[in-house]
């Protein structure tokens, strides 16, 4: 009987090992962003934190993939509080100024006066600063949890959120440092066009940007 239950113990620890491993390298090329432990991932251990598959941050710093990406697609669960600003950061080039040198999809607690009233680029599913979205407040309120699915093919990418395509930008049409193709004026914290950005680079995601929270969970990439 003893050895019985033995063999049974060691099959059900080979199974769950064999599930993990699968996990962690990935299924029909999908792979978790930063590994099932962080070990992927470039980050302070003092502001970032790893608890039942959630991620948040107690501070505005970011938290970064070990190596570049190029050609994938991204996807994630958030989690906003009341008057979030976060975002999702691809195409990074420089990790110590990434403002100006990546692209961020915006991610806000749209049903806030803060948020709600500032510019649609400004709003969650945007590129911030220069894109808005198609569909405002498809963002769902604080404290419920939202999937988010980013594509990042050459110039151009999409982002769908909550199900909905929100936003889809070709950023060879982004020439000027000073005009949005749309006429609104580029912010002064982004003087590279985006045309001129690199399309290869580090994901990030911004950490506790002023007094609220964010969370993510489930991040995982495919290459294409």
């Amino acid at each position: 009987m003893t050895k019985n239950i033995a063999v049974i113990s060691f099959t059900a620890l080979f199974v769950t090992l064999v599930s993990v491993s699968a996990f962690a390298e990935g299924k029909d090329g999908w792979k978790p962003l930063f590994g099932v432990d962080l070990s992927d991932a470039m980050y302070d251990k003092n502001v970032w934190t790893l608890s039942d598959g959630v991620l948040t941050a107690s501070q505005d710093q970011a938290i970064w993939s070990a190596r570049e990406y190029e050609n994938f697609i991204l996807e994630l669960e958030f989690k906003n509080e009341h008057e979030t600003n976060s975002g999702v950061i691809v195409y990074c080039s420089d990790r110590d100024n990434w403002v100006a040198n990546a692209v961020e999809v915006q991610i806000t607690d749209d049903y806030c006066e803060k948020w709600s009233t500032s510019p649609l680029s400004w709003q969650c599913g945007a590129i911030f600063g220069h894109l808005a979205a198609k569909k405002q407040k498809v963002v769902r309120k604080p404290g419920e949890w939202n999937s988010m699915k980013i594509t990042c093919k050459g110039k151009m990418i999409t982002v769908i959120l909550n199900e909905k395509k929100v936003t889809r930008m070709d950023m060879s049409k982004w020439t000027s440092s000073e005009v949005n193709p749309d006429g609104t004026k580029v912010l002064e914290i982004h003087p590279i066009p985006f045309a001129e950005l690199p399309v290869k680079g580090y994901i990030g995601f911004q950490g506790k940007h002023g007094d609220a929270t964010i969370w993510f969970r489930n991040i995982r990439i495919k290459e294409l």
